[in-house]
């Protein structure tokens, strides 16, 4: 069936029963087969493989790809083979569970490119493999019981797009349908677009161009050639011909037009006004704060005399974040029934017919339950583990939850969650409470990493579930099984890779020289390490303009975000999309820009779907960045696979 979806209208007048109703009445499958054995095993399994991928691509660039896309289009591809020889057909719930197992799996690298490998170095050890899945799987347990309290806010009542999560949905109902000609014709749009961008994605990828021109064609190293995905770049302007603000070269402040095929997609998901948004706090920060605070000295250039994206963030990423936090809670207190409503039946009798989904909901009991229970158990492993007293781990994980709700309301809005930033907040908080104390710094701070990552992520796995009609609390239980899929693939990859792997004597794991590398730099790491080098001498080290740029910054969010609530989402301007602006680079938010910017021209969220019929890019828009979005993914982990394995 087609993905039936409520008007803007209806979003903003309907309340939270009322859209549950129109949900359960329009869009719910019932009993359709869902979290099978069948489909578990399938998430599992290629959630482990992706997963391994992501730790390449993740140790090379400091981001974790999702990978739900990746998953749904190999397992309908595998099981049409295998219906051929008589297996039943795979439904498209099926499909979706399987998603939501790989994708939690996708997600359990971060910490082994990021707080976890940062740890290891600053105490010159490294943690027993065992330690490390009992860690990271407890810690991602503890951000599923975090998630759900947030549904009911971001997905049944404001409808949130969760862009990633969007596409995932259109690709499943694309490849699924087959008993309608609209359906085929989604399916054949999103197999071009898929292709194209495969293509585009083929021509750019260095390691599979090196091979083919190097390896099979004998061509000469120097005269291999790749498309430059970076527009600077491709015409030369680099080094001293690259264009300069304030005496900085642009490729230093990341400020360069590019083609990152992938991120245009997900730009053509999030609309015109999140898009114009983070455009426009992408200006702001790296074309006019930052070049003015190297010149002022407040962001200091690294060794080489250059400024980077990790220099600009170390000062940029504190009003993004302050931003964020006023723009995500400004709701919170303007509409908090949506939120306690998911607390409702706990704390008094519960009128009859006032939760319509209670028989399919992830019970609220669970996570009111769960929390504190899981909570305990992580103070008491960071205890067992890194030494850290209980009640220095429990003491932050009110400022954890806060934190999950910020970059969920981040996630819902560009599929980006700034993990990163955010895990950044809980690291000052801990320089307060315990001043150089670096490894509970680390330790502490990577427990808001994974549990903002996990429930953000558990929201966007959920979003194409809602789409089509699936249970959620079969979507949690399978997002629990992908946590282990993940933490043991890519943890027993950890070790070959970056202990044994590189010339280290096996018989020494205290050696860990070489978990950054020429190869495999992790720069997450390095954010990490920085920070908590710096919060241990006292937060008189931060530079003096952040208190006065996080005030502003706030003050600007509390304004736009009261004005958009005033007008009922009419305002153009969106104050999470520029805070998040300030801690990614400027070419991410320049292709995400690109891609809204090219679907608004041709139509979308410009001609009402009303008044569209006929238009290729209105109707089709979402299976048309899906496949962009699958095809430049699928491209991309093949170049990684070759660069790694063949060169």
């Amino acid at each position: 069936m087609a993905i039936k979806e409520l008007t803007e209208e209806q979003i903003r007048e309907w309340s939270v029963e009322q859209k549950d109703r129109w949900w359960l009445e329009n869009v719910y499958r019932g009993n359709m087969p869902q979290l099978t054995l069948r489909s578990a095993l399938t998430g599992f399994l290629l959630g482990g493989v992706l997963s391994a991928t992501n730790l390449y691509i993740g140790a090379k660039t400091g981001w974790s790809l999702g990978v739900g896309i990746t998953s749904v289009i190999l397992a309908f591809a595998i099981f049409k083979i295998l219906q051929k020889i008589g297996v039943k057909e795979f439904t498209i719930l099926e499909n979706n569970a399987m998603q939501s197992i790989a994708t939690s799996a996708g997600y359990m690298t971060a910490p082994l490119i990021s707080s976890l490998a940062a740890y290891m170095i600053v105490n010159e050890t490294i943690l027993p493999w065992w330690q490390i899945i009992l860690w990271n799987s407890a810690i991602s347990v503890l951000g599923v019981l975090f998630a759900f309290p947030m549904k009911r806010r971001f997905i049944n009542d404001e409808q949130h797009p969760f862009p990633e999560g969007k596409a995932a949905g259109y690709v499943m109902e694309s490849l699924h349908s087959s008993d309608a000609s609209v359906g085929m014709f989604k399916a054949k749009v999103l197999a071009i677009a898929a292709g194209s961008a495969a293509f585009i994605k083929f021509l750019q990828s260095e390691g599979i161009q090196a091979w083919i021109q190097g390896k099979l064609f004998k061509i000469a190293h120097d005269k291999v050639w790749h498309l430059k995905e970076d527009f600077f770049q491709m015409f030369g302007l680099v080094g001293e011909k690259s264009p300069k603000i304030r005496g900085i070269p642009v490729e230093q402040l990341t400020v360069s037009p590019a083609l990152d095929v992938a991120m245009i997609g997900a730009g053509g998901l999030m609309g015109i006004r999140a898009a114009n948004s983070l455009l426009l706090g992408a200006i702001i920060n790296f074309c006019w704060l930052a070049p003015w605070m190297v010149e002022a000295g407040q962001i200091q250039k690294n060794a080489k005399g250059l400024v980077t994206f990790r220099q600009i963030t170390m000062w940029s990423l504190w009003p993004g974040v302050a931003a964020m936090v006023v723009a995500s809670f400004v709701p919170l207190f303007a509409k908090p029934e949506v939120f306690v409503g998911a607390f409702r039946g706990l704390l008094g009798k519960k009128k009859a017919g006032d939760d319509v989904l209670k028989h399919i909901e992830f019970p609220s009991w669970i996570s009111l339950v769960g929390i504190p229970i899981m909570s305990v158990v992580c103070a008491l492993l960071a205890n067992w583990f890194f030494g850290i007293a209980v009640w220095v781990s429990l003491v932050g994980l009110p400022l954890t939850f806060v934190l999950s709700l910020v970059a969920a309301n981040s996630t819902a809005l560009t599929s980006t969650t700034p993990v990163g930033a955010t895990s950044k907040i809980t690291q000052l908080f801990y320089g307060l409470v315990r001043p150089g104390d670096i490894q509970a710094n680390l330790a502490t701070a990577g427990i808001t990493a994974e549990v903002v990552g996990n429930s953000s992520n558990l929201l966007m796995d959920i979003k194409p579930g809602y789409m089509l009609g699936a249970k959620p609390r079969q979507q949690a239980i399978g997002h629990i099984i992908g946590i282990f899929s993940g933490a043991i693939a890519s943890t027993l990859l950890f070790f070959p890779l970056f202990v044994t792997g590189q010339g280290i004597d096996p018989s020494k794991p205290e050696t860990i020289a070489n978990l950054q590398s020429d190869k495999f730099p992790m720069p997450s790491v390095t954010v990490w390490k920085g920070v908590a080098e710096l919060l241990s001498k006292g937060l008189d080290q931060l530079p003096q303009s952040v208190v006065t740029a996080v005030v502003i910054a706030s003050g600007v969010a509390l304004v736009l975000e009261i004005t958009r609530l005033l007008t009922k989402n009419r305002l153009p301007l969106s104050p999470v999309a520029m805070g998040l602006a300030f801690v990614i680079d400027f070419k991410s938010a320049f292709c995400m820009w690109l891609g809204a910017f090219l679907f608004w021209i041709l139509g979308v969220g410009r001609i009402p779907e009303d008044k569209a019929h006929g238009n290729l890019w209105v109707e089709n828009h979402e299976p048309i960045c899906a496949g962009i979005i699958a095809g430049a993914s699928l491209m991309g982990i093949a170049d990684i696979v070759v660069s790694v394995f063949l060169l």
